[in-house]
Order: structure tokens, then sequence, then C-alpha cells
């Protein structure tokens, strides 16, 4: 369901040692963790977070851990801007964070929530149904236009904000936008042919700043790596895999700040990014940005 990105290049960064404590701050379905669980062996423990609880579920019906592993595994529903809580908690001192940033393949191919353009379904785009009451329906169908374009500008930095934002205001005032293919209709409606000749889907933004927004996702990775650092053991360490330029940003200068203060040596002057033969073999690596510091 969904293949992990630089994971050698995590694990030599993270360096997890035997009996080392460790929290992988977006869990999945346990892919980094699989790996990190070995290194710390026989007694370091992983405490997984996990937004979703739906992926949660799909890991414990289908998950392929031994019970060696499981046994050292805390798997908790929860978002990692409690992560200093959740590791209190648990009464574990941590030597190393890891943030995987992206969206899985399991969102776009199962959740049925909307975050692909290329399925017919419902606009929802929420992470966590049960907590979060903020959908993309609500988004495109109550939010006024210049809110609705903040979000296109801001979260996606969409060339043609506006002319999506006109469109969607335009199409509710018919009917309501109940589905992606509704949604998708909007979007494509009006843009000029150079836009659509463009490398990228015309849809890929709008989509990308509806998720963004409805999760709320750029102030809970500021949140979340504020946490981190607190949270970490003297010379443990932190990695950040992010997906777009925006995330990359806010990881580059959290990072520099935290240095600045005396709190983080950078191991990572310039980020790492997939080499050919990995973005060949799982194409979602290709716009991945690792970054990694050390408590001090």
């Amino acid at each position: 369901m969904h293949t992990p990105v630089l994971q050698k290049k995590i694990l030599e960064g993270l360096s997890p040692k035997p009996n080392e404590n460790f929290i992988d701050a977006t869990f999945g379905f346990g892919g980094h963790a699989t790996d990190i669980l070995k290194r710390i062996r026989p007694n370091g423990k992983l405490i997984g977070i996990e937004i979703d609880p739906a992926e949660i579920k799909t890991f414990k019906e289908d998950n392929s851990f031994n019970q060696e592993a499981l046994d050292r595994l805390i798997l908790v529903n929860d978002s990692y801007v409690n992560l200093s809580k959740i590791a209190k908690e648990n009464d574990l001192r941590i030597n190393g964070i890891l943030f995987d940033l992206g969206l899985s393949s399991w969102h776009f191919e199962k959740s049925n929530r909307g975050f692909s353009f290329r399925k017919d379904e419902a606009l929802d785009m929420r992470f966590n149904p049960e907590k979060n009451q903020l959908t993309a329906f609500e988004i495109v169908n109550y939010y006024k236009e210049d809110q609705i374009e903040k979000i296109l500008k801001e979260f996606a930095q969409e060339d043609l904000s506006k002319i999506i934002a006109r469109n969607i205001i335009k199409a509710r005032d018919v009917r309501p936008i109940r589905t992606t293919s509704d949604l998708l209709a909007i979007i494509m409606n009006n843009l000029p042919k150079w836009y659509k000749r463009r490398k990228i889907h015309p849809a890929t933004k709008t989509f990308q700043a509806l998720r963004m927004a409805v999760n709320n996702e750029l102030e809970t990775i500021r949140k979340g790596i504020e946490e981190g650092v607190g949270t970490l053991e003297k010379n443990g360490r932190i990695a950040v895999i992010s997906f777009h330029s925006l995330e990359d940003k806010i990881i580059k200068e959290m990072f520099k700040d935290k240095e600045s203060e005396g709190k983080l040596k950078i191991i990572t002057k310039k980020p790492i990014t997939a080499k050919f033969n990995e973005v060949k073999a799982n194409p979602r690596s290709r716009s991945a940005k690792l970054r990694i510091a050390i408590k001090i």
C-alpha cells in the first residue's frame, strides 16, 4: 500500500542503536518503523503515532510485524502535536524521532475521502473524520471567494487561484459541489490552454491546498517539530521528510532557528534527495527532501 522513501538515508541519519527508544510520528503502516525496531532490539521501544484511525485499524488487520516487534511497538491514534504528552504517558526517554510528512498511497487509493481527483468520491479530505469537523465540501460550498483564493495561494502557490476560486463560486450558485468529479470539472473550466499543457495536472494544486487547509497541515507541522525538539534526549536525532516547498521551508527555518538557539546541530546543510534508482522504483520519492538534526 505504501512504499517508504529514503529508507536507507533515514536509518543512516537517525542511527538507531540497541535499547534506544524512538518515535515514528507519522506511522502509517509501519514502513519506516520496521527497520528501526530491528535496530533497537532487544529492549528498545518505538511509539508509532498515527492520526488516521482507519490506517491503524488496517495495520492491525494486515500487518506483517512479528510478535517480538509488536511487543516493543506502542501504537497511538493521535496527532504528533501531542508528541511530548504521549512520550511522557509512556514514560520513555526518546533518542530519535521521524516525521514522514507525505500522504500515504492508501489515502489516495483506499480511503474513499476524496483526496484524489482521479476517483469520483465525496469531498471529505480529513485525516481523522472522528475528530475533525471541517471538510473540503464545507470549504468549497460555504467559504467566501477571497477565502478560497487565499487557501489556493497560501497552501499550493496556485497561479490561477483567482480564476479557480471564481469558478467555484459560480458553480455552487447553481448547485452544491459534492464530489471530486464535480470539483475537477469546475477547476478545468475556462483555464488557459497553456495551463492545461503543463507537466502537472491543473487540479493538483487545488486538491493539495484544500487537503492542507482541511487538516491545518502547516501549523500542525510547526507544532510537531517544536514538540519533537523539546522531547528528544541530548544527542537524540530528528529526521523530517517533506514533499513540497512550503513544508521544506518550514523545516529548514525551524532547524536554523533551533541551531541559533543552541538547541540543535543540523547534520544536513542541504536536504537529502532520492537517487535515480529509487525514483525509478518509487516515483513518490521524486519530490522527497530529508533534513536531519541532533539535539545538543
